[in-house]
């Protein structure tokens, strides 16, 4: 596996020099303004990321001021009560995207971050505390605890809210193959604990933020 400097170094021969290739990266969020976050724009991401699969995103933005409003804000309590004749009316709402199971998945979503907020005092504390360094632990328990968070939905939803961690996009993934981390896109658990040793590495090597690193390794390829 080659260090992070070396992988850098490959970015920047590719995009004309290292600073290109360390160009217009967001910095992550710390903890505390993670927290400082209503949940209802944590259920948002989780929203927009399970409109936007299988869709144009033109699509989902041009109708998101409607979903918004049809979805309350998306303040998870009100959005949690959606059943019954509400959801029925719901489906025939034409300011939303009007697909019975990911508008299900949301509801679901919601009553999740109600849940957890009753416990840790709300769902933005229970991200902003979870170590990057178990990066592979939150999305794992993102996609088991919650509904379509799976595949990369669940990374791009905490890089929306400003969780630092990484996106296993093709790019990312094609680099991770290459330096012999791992031997096709991860789904095992095993895989993605060999990914997270790796950009935890990285991390070490660097003192990079992991979104960085994600961002480094995707243009190392693309």
């Amino acid at each position: 596996m080659r260090t992070f400097e070396e992988i850098l170094a490959i970015a920047a021969e590719r995009h004309g020099g290292r600073e290109a290739a360390l160009a217009n990266i967001p910095a992550p969020l710390g903890p505390e303004q993670i927290a400082a976050q209503p949940d209802a724009r944590f259920l948002a991401a989780m929203a927009r990321g399970i409109f936007q699969t299988g869709i144009s995103w033109s699509v989902v933005d041009a109708k998101w001021p409607g979903i918004e409003e049809a979805l309350h804000g998306f303040e998870p309590a009100r959005v949690a009560m959606i059943e019954g004749d509400a959801f029925d009316a719901l489906l025939s709402d034409t300011r939303v995207i009007r697909s019975g199971p990911k508008l299900a998945a949301i509801r679901d979503n919601a009553v999740l971050i109600t849940e957890v907020a009753a416990e840790a005092g709300s769902f933005a504390r229970k991200i902003a505390d979870w170590p990057v360094a178990e990066f592979d632990g939150l999305l794992d328990w993102l996609k088991r605890s919650g509904s379509r968070l799976g595949g990369n939905t669940g990374a791009y939803m905490l890089r929306a809210v400003g969780k630092d961690g990484y996106v296993l996009g093709r790019d990312v993934v094609g680099r991770l193959i290459a330096e012999g981390v791992i031997d096709k896109p991860p789904s095992s658990r095993r895989a993605l604990a060999a990914v997270q040793a790796a950009f935890n590495t990285w991390a070490a090597q660097s003192g990079l933020p992991y979104t960085t690193l994600s961002r480094v390794l995707a243009r190392s390829i693309g």
